[in-house]
Formats: structure tokens, sequence, C-alpha cells
């Protein structure tokens, strides 16, 4: 056998335990992760081998790795892990390292996703939008009839965050390309069927059935269903917007009655992302002692969206309570809100939007996806347990190590 010399990268052991991993080196390679798993294929199991790397600080082998991203973080590895080392959450704070990789600037990530920087996260944009309102709104409490554009005109907000929203996506769309041709040369694959591939990716992102075949966290695909619908729902109503105002120059189609297509469309999108960032909070609650909390890393975005629901809703609510005092200064949380989503969205945990697109699309690109394995059974296996497919894909690959009978 070839000699193989390890070359560990500390400073990225350390960066996975920081980002929540701090169970990692409780793994004692037992392989009922990768057993338990609903999600990962016979071929390529994961999580054993990203344990393995993990804990080694291989990070050259996260490089172009799909499999960090076909992960759900469905929690089932973590809730029957024997050890408690919680994979789920460690492959979780792999992926951040991994979008630190490939999101630039890299230092954002983990600007954006530490805690202690987060009031300077919605200062920095609040900022931005209040210059912004005193040199072509009013900043103060517009007196009169509560109109949401004497306080900030439609230009402006149309101006501020397109731009933030094509950078947003730009850094994303940057990133997910660098991470496509890192998974081409790490897996060899020069070709494939591009359009078939992302037209069977996109079916499964909107189906999420691959949230389905969890386990301990089935109720995931109710709530990020209703989340991912929600910013459908509310994309239409934008997009309807500028219709009326751009192209059909009405003055204030927002202002029409519930009937009309802006009022249906943005209605059901405020009233689903409230829905579904609430089930996702209770869901990680109820499953708390299974799986643990989780780290700042998976609830920056879950509080982020839920503050923009519930300042979207209230914002009109007062509005029609015609109680401006209240109305604008919600308002302008809202629009912070917002703002922020779009600026730090390929630094958070939503850069899979990117990411998890781009591994599923690969998946099937390059020929990597095969058989699920069954079911898990309802009850934990015993430490040691593994199937046999999976030791001889890692043992095929290099990275299996003899199994503890």
């Amino acid at each position: 056998m070839a000699e193989q010399v390890i070359k560990p990268d500390l400073d990225f052991v350390k960066g996975v335990i920081a980002a929540g991993g701090d169970s990692l080196k409780k793994c004692y390679q037992c392989a009922t992760c990768s057993v338990v798993c609903n999600v990962t294929p016979d071929k390529n199991p994961f999580p054993r081998k990203e344990m393995i790397w993990a804990q080694w600080g291989l990070k050259e082998k996260f490089q172009g790795n799909p499999d960090v991203w076909l992960c759900h973080q469905c929690n089932d590895c973590t809730a029957y892990c024997p050890r408690g080392a919680k994979p789920g959450e460690v492959l979780g704070a792999i992926r951040k390292q991994t979008i630190s990789q490939y999101s630039s600037p890299g230092f954002l990530v983990n600007l954006v996703n530490n805690k202690k920087f987060m009031p300077f996260l919605f200062i920095l944009p609040a900022i931005l939008l209040a210059v912004v309102i005193s040199a072509t709104g009013n900043l103060g409490i517009p007196e009169g009839e509560i109109v949401f554009t004497k306080f900030m005109p439609v230009f402006p907000i149309q101006i501020v965050f397109t731009l933030a929203l094509i950078f947003g996506v730009g850094v994303g769309i940057m990133g997910m390309k660098k991470f496509w041709a890192d998974m081409k040369e790490a897996n060899g694959v020069t070709s494939g069927d591009l359009k078939g591939s992302i037209t069977g990716m996109l079916t499964e992102l909107l189906s999420h059935e691959k949230f389905k075949e969890c386990d301990v966290s089935r109720d995931r695909a109710t709530s990020h269903l209703l989340v991912f619908y929600s910013f459908i729902a509310l994309g239409i109503a934008t997009a309807l917007g500028v219709l009326y105002i751009d192209i059909l120059h009405m003055e204030s189609p927002f202002r029409f009655g519930y009937g009309t297509p802006i009022k249906i469309f943005g209605l059901v999108g405020a009233v689903t992302i409230i829905a579904g960032t609430f089930l996702m909070m209770s869901n990680r609650f109820k499953n708390a002692e299974k799986v643990g909390l989780g780290s700042y890393f998976e609830w920056h975005p879950i509080g982020l969206i839920g503050v923009i629901g519930v300042s979207g809703t209230l914002a009109w609510g007062t509005r029609v309570a015609n109680m401006a005092g209240l109305a604008y200064p919600i308002y302008f949380i809202h629009l912070v809100g917002v703002l922020s989503l779009f600026l730090y969205l390929p630094f958070s945990k939503l850069a899979h939007i990117f990411y998890r697109g781009a591994a599923l699309s690969f998946n099937k690109y390059s020929g990597r996806e095969a058989a699920v394995q069954p079911a898990a059974e309802t009850t934990a296996p015993a430490a040691g347990a593994g199937t046999e497919s999976a030791h001889e894909s890692e043992a095929e690959s290099g990275q299996g190590e003899k199994t503890r009978e």
C-alpha cells in the first residue's frame, strides 16, 4: 500500500468546533450515522467519512465534496449516535466552513455567523437606509394618511434593494460556479446531462421529497415547504408591484382591494412565512432532547426570516389601524430585515440555496446518485453496526476503516 502523508489543518478543525461542531471529537467511527441515515446513498455514504476527515483536519477533502450538501440535516444520525457526537450538527458546521471557501470575501461568513456582531449587522443596513430616506423621503413620521411611499419613495427602494439582491445572488452564483468546477475535478467528471440534472434538482426541491425521508425531524419538510413557497408568493407580489408601478404606471397599486393579485400573493406570503418559521422553531424545541437546539449559524436565518414576516404583517396591520407612530418605525424595521437578507444571503446558512442546489444537480449530472438505503429501524442500532454496502463503498474509495465487530 502506498504511503500517504496526512497534513491536518488545525484551524479548520477549530473552525468546525467553533461553528457548532464541538461534539466532533466524541466520534469513535462506529458508522451508526451512515446506517440510520435515510438520505445517504449506498455508494459514497455519509456522514461517517466526513466525520473522519473533520477529526483529522483534512480540509482538502471537502473541496468539491457534494456529500456535505446532500445532507439535509434530518438529525437521525445525531439522535441515534451512541456517543453523542451529533454528526448532523458537525456537518452543519462543516457547511459553514465550506461556504467561507466559496463565498467572497470569506471573512464575511464568520462576521455574519458570529452572534457578537449581530448588532453591527443590523446597524449597517439601518444607517444606509436612514441616509437614503433622509435624502429622498421623510425620516420622521409623515403627517396625514399613512402612505409608506411618503416615508421612502418607490424609486429609491427599487434601486437600493435591487443592487443588494444583485450583490447577494451574484456572490452566490460565483461561489456556486467555483464549487461546481471543484466537484467536477474532484470526482473526475467531464460531461453529463446538465439540463436533465437541473430539471431533476428543481423537481426535488419543489416537492422537498428528501426532507420527507427524514425520521426524527420529519416535520421539517412542512416548515421548509411553507417558507420556500412563501418566498415564491412574495416574489410574485413584488413582480406584480413592478408591473403596476413601472410598466402600467398606476400610482398606488398596493392600496387596491383584497381581491387584487398583489394583495392575494402578499397576504399568502406573509401568512406562510410566519407559519413556517414558527414551525421551524417549535420543531427544534420539540426535538431538542434528541438532537439539541442547534447553533447560532442555524438560528440566524430562522430569526431573520421571522422578523421579516412579523414586521411586514405588523406594518400592514398598524397602517390599516391608522397607527402612524407604530406603522412607520415597524416598516423601517421590515426594510432593514429584507435588506439584511439580501446582503448576507451568500454568507449565511441561506447559501445552501446555491450550494445544495448545485450538489443535488451534480449528483444527477455525474451519475453518482444511487439507490437510497432502506429506512432505519425505529430503535437505535448497536454501536459498531454498519451496512455491508456502506463499508464496501468506503473501503473502495479508500476512506473506510476496518469496523470493530
